[in-house]
């Protein structure tokens, strides 16, 4: 069992920032409970360094960090699953983290249907 316990989707992180709070993410993040990867973090990171978001950004980076390894073969294997099911324009990043989520037996945090669809053929837990 992984040490971490929900990763955090990038789409969750702009909502985040949209409205200026997601009660659910709050609490995990008080709770230690919360987890990003480098994959969401460079996905959420130029924005906000464009933007001069310094400050956010540092919060961001202070989240626990899981390593990420990429098992290709995995990730191809899902996509092709998609695209029997008829599940189409996933993107192998998204394919990525649902790889980390099912490998290290965690929660993923997200407000991407894709994953949502992906469930359904699938054993991981999903927060939506």
């Amino acid at each position: 069992m992984s040490r971490y316990s929900v990763l955090i989707d990038s789409s969750v992180w702009i909502e985040y920032f949209k409205t200026g709070g997601i009660e659910k993410l709050d609490r995990l993040i008080e709770e230690d409970l919360a987890c990003i990867n480098e994959l969401i973090l460079t996905e959420l990171a130029p924005a906000l360094m464009l933007k001069n978001e310094t400050e956010i950004l540092e919060g961001l980076q202070a989240i626990s960090m899981i390593p990420l390894h990429i098992d290709w073969e995995i990730v191809r294997d899902y996509q092709l699953m998609n695209l029997k099911i008829g599940i189409n324009k996933v993107g192998i990043p998204d394919l990525i983290i649902l790889q980390q989520v099912i490998d290290e037996k965690i929660t993923l945090f997200s407000f991407d249907k894709h994953f949502r669809l992906m469930q359904s053929q699938l054993n991981f837990e999903l927060i939506s």
